[in-house]
């Protein structure tokens, strides 16, 4: 945003602040486009009766019904004290009254236990043209004088995430088996699960196996649409189109479903399914990808453009073959990203030799994520009862190790009193996500 932008923004929220309130909410809702709003999650911390009236206004709006909007009272120092503790979300709103210097001491204490994908919007009553520039400059979304209208806090933040320029929204994160049966379907549905559990925000699970998926089974959702009306219609594929084959599970878990019949091929192209995912990184913050152990165009196509690979494995000789190909082969494509996480299942089962998983992950240059035992009657009551292993316990140890994989692969910073950022923090971080 240029600096010009930059000062004609600020003048326009300049003269709404100084317009009656009734008069204000007109002329924001008459003259404000209010870009699309993806289904992410926001917290906001409010100081005055007014702003939180604003914010459950907002909650309400039909333009706010795809995000979840958590409001608590207490402005920088309650978040300060919510996130030491707990992942930030997609979006933190906090209120402030104060000056200057005040401000951005308390900014730099909030910004010690943010991650660096976390955008701020900024409520203050300093009207002030410097301090907006200041803030907008060290990576702050936005800053909007109070008192803010339901119409300018809802704009703010459809414009944060409508900016063609602005990065994807979206982490995919790929589940593939290196060997069919090894399991590679059920640690993805509980690894979503527990990453929408765990981080309170909007997972996505993509069934990519087209004739034989599973996670409607695992999900006990029966879905008459899904992956293949997606990308069938290419020409139809936008975020209102996606809502309408999108299969809600949970609060924060929703489910695109294979049609998982034998009714016709699925010979997809190389690039069928870019569209689709382009468009799910666009509105949805975490997407999980089944992917079919299979060998195609589309499926390397796929495990070359997501953000992170988890592979899943026995301990045997086949699978840390057709493994260590596959480690090779995205070492090869992939020479810049991280390496994949490695995941171990099916450990110990009674009178199979096996390879210890730490020799498996040695032979690959990798370190393994987790090893989950031979578990059978827990996982087959669980596939059964259409429930994941947090659902039926989430003090058994699998469910977290589920934990874990959620925290590694998400992208999230866990919150450390030990690691803390330096001013900055938050806001240089945001400012190399910017940019």
């Amino acid at each position: 945003m240029s600096a010009k932008q930059d000062f004609n923004d600020m003048a326009g929220y300049l003269e709404a602040a100084s317009t009656p309130f009734e008069q204000q909410q007109t002329v924001n809702e008459e003259g404000m486009q209010i870009g699309a709003i993806p289904r992410i999650t926001v917290h906001a911390f409010c100081l005055s009766d007014a702003t939180m009236r604003i914010a459950e206004a907002a909650m309400e709006d039909r333009r706010m019904s795809k995000a979840h909007l958590k409001l608590d009272s207490g402005g920088i120092p309650a978040a300060i004290s919510t996130f030491e503790q707990a992942p930030t979300p997609n979006l933190i709103i906090v209120e402030t009254i104060g000056q200057r210097e005040e401000l951005l001491t308390n900014l730099d204490h909030l910004a010690e236990f943010c991650d660096a994908g976390t955008k701020v919007i900024v409520i203050g009553d300093v009207n002030d043209v410097t301090l907006y520039r200041e803030l907008i400059a060290r990576g702050v979304s936005e800053y909007l004088i109070a008192p803010v209208s339901v119409f300018q806090l809802i704009g703010s933040i459809g414009n944060l995430y409508s900016d063609p320029e602005a990065e994807p929204l979206g982490r995919t994160i790929a589940f593939f088996g290196v060997k069919g049966g090894c399991g590679s379907s059920t640690i993805a549905h509980n690894g979503a699960w527990s990453l929408a559990r765990s981080f309170q925000t909007e997972v996505v699970v993509t069934d990519l196996d087209l004739p034989f998926g599973t996670a409607g089974l695992d999900y006990n959702q029966d879905p008459l649409q899904g992956v293949f009306e997606a990308v069938s219609s290419p020409e139809r594929l936008d975020e209102t189109y996606l809502d309408r084959i999108l299969s809600k599970c949970s609060d924060h878990l929703s489910l695109l479903a294979a049609p998982a019949t034998l009714e016709r091929t699925y010979d997809q192209s190389e690039k069928a399914f870019e569209p689709l995912l382009e468009t799910m990184k666009s509105s949805v913050p975490l997407v999980v990808l089944d992917v079919p152990h299979v060998w195609n165009a589309w499926v390397k196509e796929t495990l070359l453009s997501v953000d992170e690979i988890v592979l899943v494995a026995e301990p045997d000789l086949a699978n840390l073959r057709n493994a260590k190909n596959t480690v090779d082969m995205l070492k090869q494509l992939r020479p810049n990203d991280r390496p994949p996480h490695l995941i171990m299942n099916k450990v110990n089962v009674p009178k199979r030799p096996e390879i210890k998983p730490e020799e498996f992950a040695s032979a690959l240059g990798l370190q393994v994520q987790a090893s989950i035992p031979f578990e059978p009657q827990l996982f087959g009551t669980a596939a059964n009862n259409g429930q994941m292993i947090g659902e039926m316990d989430n003090k058994h140890a699998i469910a977290q190790m589920f934990e874990d994989l959620a925290q590694s692969v998400s992208g999230k910073a866990q919150p450390s009193k030990s690691s803390r950022s330096s001013l900055g923090g938050l806001l240089s971080k945001l400012k190399r996500k910017a940019g």
